[in-house]
């Protein structure tokens, strides 16, 4: 099964696919609020922020499966997340990740991304997996592997970032001093630098 034709529940109860993130790159995680990791909601939420413009996702499944550190109902978790942690990456409800009713989403990630020696089964709060804009699950992270670690893999994923290379930007600028052309070229230097002008992030 394709993963964005997959079903979920949000947060907030409504039933969908998860087509709305195909071609976006996604790190899904399942969270708890009362675990020793749950101070990562902190880095999650930074990886969000510094590449949800460049096609990025996280996606937070709360799990009551370890250690009962997640006993509140989705609205008490909405709410700690929230206020605490000032969470705005997609939040999903409750499921189970491991067992007879495990979610077909956890399911899929689970066969594509075995753990250590083969094994399939999610070992505590803040696995983490990271899927491709293809839709490829591409690696398991444990809950110790925190979150501002898998920035290089994240970025490896996504489309570069000319925001920092315009001409109107420090480096372009900076390049723009370095580049000696030829008086025929002038013209066309001119030509190239009125339409950079308008491109987004100028």
């Amino acid at each position: 099964m394709p993963l964005d034709s997959i079903e979920v529940t949000t947060i907030d109860g409504q039933r969908q696919t998860l087509a709305p993130y195909a071609g976006q790159a996604l790190l899904v995680v399942n969270v708890a609020s009362q675990c020793g990791f749950t101070p990562q909601y902190e880095g999650l939420e930074a990886l969000y922020r510094q590449y949800k413009d460049r096609g990025f996702a996280v996606l937070g499944f709360p799990c009551d499966q370890f250690g009962h550190q997640e006993p509140g109902d989705e609205a008490e978790i909405k709410q700690f997340c929230s206020l605490t942690y000032d969470v705005s990456f997609p939040m999903f409800a409750k499921v189970e990740v491991n067992g007879t009713h495990t979610h077909p989403l956890y399911q899929h990630l689970k066969q594509a991304a075995p753990g250590l020696l083969g094994s399939q089964a999610v070992k505590w709060n803040f696995t983490k997996f990271l899927v491709s804009p293809d839709g490829e699950v591409v690696k398991r992270y444990a809950p110790t592997d925190k979150p501002q670690d898998l920035a290089p893999d994240i970025e490896a994923m996504l489309p570069p970032d000319f925001s920092q290379t315009l001409p109107g930007s420090r480096w372009g600028r900076a390049i723009t001093r370095r580049i000696s052309l030829p008086k025929v070229c002038r013209r066309q230097q001119r030509h190239v630098r009125q339409v950079a002008a308008h491109l987004p992030g100028h």
